[in-house]
């Protein structure tokens, strides 16, 4: 798998799925932890089209539904996999109701190197 995230294998022609457990913090509006799980295809072009469903806890315990739908697309030379992403929130936690509102929409990078993701999230 890792062989083949990183690109120093060729992705199969009818292209490769992963399971890729992911958890970290949230920082902004809101604070707190994700954890969840990216159903993860990456076609035999090597980019990557993105599935994940994750739960946010709140620092003051509220819990909010993330999914997200995007594409990753893999920089020339470098263990960097750029991101778009499309997010819907949920929430029945009267206190953050406003995510609940609109999507948000994403832009950042994987580091395929250090397996840290980053991503500014911005609601439309």
């Amino acid at each position: 798998m890792q062989a083949v995230l990183a690109g120093q294998q060729n992705v199969p022609l009818h292209g490769a799925q992963f399971d890729v457990a992911l958890a970290g913090p949230i920082k902004g509006r809101m604070t707190g932890t994700m954890r969840g799980i990216d159903y993860l295809r990456v076609r035999a072009d090597g980019r990557r089209e993105l599935d994940l469903r994750a739960t946010i806890e709140t620092e003051d315990g509220s819990r909010i539904a993330f999914s997200a739908d995007g594409v990753g697309t893999p920089r020339d030379g470098e263990p960097i996999v750029d991101l778009a992403v499309k997010i819907d929130l949920t929430t029945a936690a009267a206190a953050y109701a406003w995510v609940n509102a609109r999507p948000a929409w994403g832009a950042g990078y994987a580091n395929l190197a250090t397996g840290k993701i980053h991503i500014d999230a911005y609601l439309h």
